[in-house]
Order: structure tokens, then C-alpha cells, then sequence
């Protein structure tokens, strides 16, 4: 999520109207049946490990948490509105993984379909996948961009960032933000697995959320509460309720950042030193592996340090006429020192031009441009 500055909080009041909109216009209270003796219908406790399972897979995929959040509600719109057998379960949960997948994910991130059955475990073909995923769109008339209690949390947030941002910074315990609601969306999803939360809605699970936590880092969050309130038109026994229901399903909830994705550098064994003094950057966490040695990279090296050092010392007439010897408009001053392998050690005393010549250097000799 992208923090917003103080002079884009203004835009917070506005998006939160946008979701509420949109969530009074999709948002249905999933009821769900309790199994009959033959098992045709998908009791709540097979609902919470589905929910449960399609947040292994997207751990294992390391994807975005809007997609989980998508997930899990269209999931609940399409349980709502129909009427499935258990046995197709993982078939239906997996379809909705997939649709949030492609809504919310980057496309260089998206898996293919056989990849998805693979690693899911589903026990579903590619086309049985399909097949369901059209059924899914047909029920919810192919509109899969409701709002979803991750985005009410987002903004909450961000409103109690703004209005609260010394008091609550200062109480953050050493987390940053992006921490801060990092622990909150993994509360979030603990909550999303648990059916006594099916009939609240995302906004006020969301604000239920929030203000739990608000209630431990800030003494005056009952201001905040009440303006929140006002501006979703909830009533306070409905988020007194709320806050019971996530207070008691947080009891048994264990909060940890997830982990970042670290990148380390190795290094080519033929890399280029480093120009800045020899001196590694802070991300190169691991040496560079070290190449046999050979005389004839020695001899390079060290010649391009020394050149290095004396192009650094010249003067600018004398920078210019090493041009002109470079490309043989002019040849070397008499007296003027010879590089040679002998010099700067490991060589059998042969001029570096006739080293080149020998096949030491990749680079073919540079010749002259003739006019013509």
C-alpha cells in the first residue's frame, strides 16, 4: 500500500465513500447450511478449510494480499448464491483463486493454469478449472470488483495515520507503517477463516480491526471511532458487537511480519573491480568467487591501474596527445616509458601490443580510419 501525504489525505474521505458505495451494492451476508445426512450441502467448517487452504497456496506463491482478500470474497458470493456439494469445494475455491489472480496480479506474476493445479494440489484438471471458472462468472453476472475488507483497512489506516500520525508513530513499538499494516492484514486474514465473521461486513470487520488496535496504541481513539462511525452511518452497538467477535477470534492468533523477499548479489567471476576505492556496496552480502590466477590477467589489471593513475595526473594537452599515439596519428616520444609485462611484473618482458597480438586481449587492435 502506498501511504498518502498530508495534502493527499483529503482524497481518503472520497475513496472511503467510493467502497462503501460499492459494497452496499455487492455485498450479500453469506449464510451457511449446515449438511444434511447426505452430505449434499457445504457445511461452515469445510467453508474455514477452504479459506484456510487457499491461503497456504497464496503464501506459496507469494502474491499480493488483494488477491487472497478477492479470493476468499468471491468465494462467499458465489456460496451465497448457490447451492454446491462438498466434493467441489476445492474445485470452486481454487476457480476464485484463479479469477483473483488474473483481476489483481501483475501479468509477469500470474501463473499458468497448469502450474496453479499443480502446485495447488486441488485434484483438478486445467479444464475442469475452467469449466468451474465460467460457472463462477456467470453467477456473479462477471463483476468481480467488489470491495473487500482489505481495502476499508487500507483506508482506515491511512485516516488514522493523518489524523493521528505523531501520537500513533510515536506508538508504533519501532514498526514502521508498512509493518504496522502488515501485522493488520495478517490478523485480517486469520478473521476471514472464521465463519462467525460471515455476516459482518468488510467495512465494519475492517473498523472492528482497527480500532482493537487503535484502543492499545493511542488513549484518545474514541474520537477517531466516532467519526469513522458517523461517515461509514454504522451504528456503535453493531461495531460493539464486531469487536467481540475479532477480540475473540484474535484470542488464539499469533501475529508475525511476513517475510520480505531478499535479493543477493553474486558476482560474475570476471567482474570488473570496484572503482570506488575497492570498497563493496551494502547489499554485497557475499564475496565474489575468485578466478585461477593468470599472468595475463594480472598483467591487465595492473596495467589499467597505472594507466588510470596517470591519466588522473595528466594535463589536458597531455591527454589529448595520448589520443593521437593511441590511434597511430603520432608517434611515441622519444625516452617516453614502454608498458611492458616486465614492469609491472608476471610477464616475460614482451611490450603489451605484441601480449594483445598473442591473444590476451579479446579486443582487436585499433587501426587507423583512412579518408577516402
Amino acid at each position: 500500500m502506498k501511504f498518502t501525504l498530508p495534502l493527499e489525505s483529503r482524497k481518503l474521505p472520497s475513496l472511503l465513500e467510493k467502497a462503501v458505495s460499492r459494497e452496499a451494492k455487492l455485498w450479500k451476508a453469506y449464510v451457511p447450511k449446515k449438511p444434511t445426512n447426505q452430505d449434499t450441502d457445504i457445511s461452515p467448517e469445510k467453508r474455514d478449510e477452504a479459506v484456510r487452504w487457499l491461503r497456504d497456496v497464496h503464501y506459496q506463491l507469494k502474491l499480493y494480499p488483494e488477491t487472497l482478500c478477492l479470493a476468499i470474497s468471491i468465494l462467499d458470493r458465489f456460496l451465497s448464491a448457490i447451492k454446491a456439494r462438498p466434493k467441489y469445494l476445492r474445485c470452486i475455491a481454487i476457480s476464485c483463486f484463479f479469477l483473483a489472480v488474473k483481476t489483481s496480479e501483475e501479468d509477469e506474476r500470474i501463473p499458468s493454469l497448469r502450474e496453479l493445479a499443480s502446485s495447488s494440489k486441488c485434484g483438478c484438471s486445467p479444464s475442469e478449472i475452467l469449466r468451474m471458472e465460467r460457472i463462477v462468472l456467470d453467477k456473479l453476472n462477471w463483476d468481480l470488483h467488489c470491495t473487500t475488507a482489505l481495502d476499508f483497512l487500507y483506508i482506515f489506516h491511512a485516516m488514522a495515520l493523518s489524523c493521528k500520525s505523531g501520537r500513533l508513530n510515536m506508538a508504533l513499538s519501532g514498526l514502521n507503517p508498512s509493518q504496522h499494516v502488515a501485522l493488520l492484514t495478517q490478523q485480517l486474514f486469520h478473521c476471514l477463516a472464521h465463519n462467525a465473521l460471515l455476516q459482518v461486513r468488510g467495512s465494519l470487520l475492517s473498523l472492528g480491526l482497527i480500532t482493537l488496535e487503535l484502543e492499545k496504541l493511542c488513549p484518545d481513539w474514541l474520537a477517531l471511532t466516532v467519526d469513522l462511525l458517523h461517515k461509514l452511518q454504522i451504528d456503535s452497538s453493531q461495531l460493539i458487537g464486531c469487536r467481540e467477535l475479532v477480540a475473540r477470534c484474535l484470542s488464539t492468533h499469533t501475529a508475525s511480519l511476513p517475510p520480505n523477499t531478499v535479493y543477493i548479489c553474486h558476482p560474475l567471476p570476471n567482474a570488473p573491480e570496484p572503482r570506488d576505492g575497492g570498497v563493496l556496496p551494502p547489499w554485497h552480502v557475499s564475496p565474489a568467487p575468485t578466478a585461477p590466477s593468470d599472468p595475463n590477467t594480472t598483467h591487465t589489471r595492473a596495467c589499467k591501474s597505472s594507466a588510470k593513475r596517470k591519466v588522473e595526473h595528466m594535463e589536458v594537452d597531455e591527454y589529448f596527445d595520448g589520443i593521437k599515439r593511441l590511434y597511430n596519428e603520432e608517434s611515441p616520444q622519444e625516452g617516453a616509458p614502454t608498458c611492458t609485462a616486465e614492469t609491472v611484473g608476471g610477464g616475460q618482458g614482451l611490450p603489451v601490443t605484441q601480449q594483445n597480438a598473442a591473444g590476451s586481449s579479446p579486443c582487436p587492435p585499433l587501426q587507423p580510419v583512412r579518408e577516402t
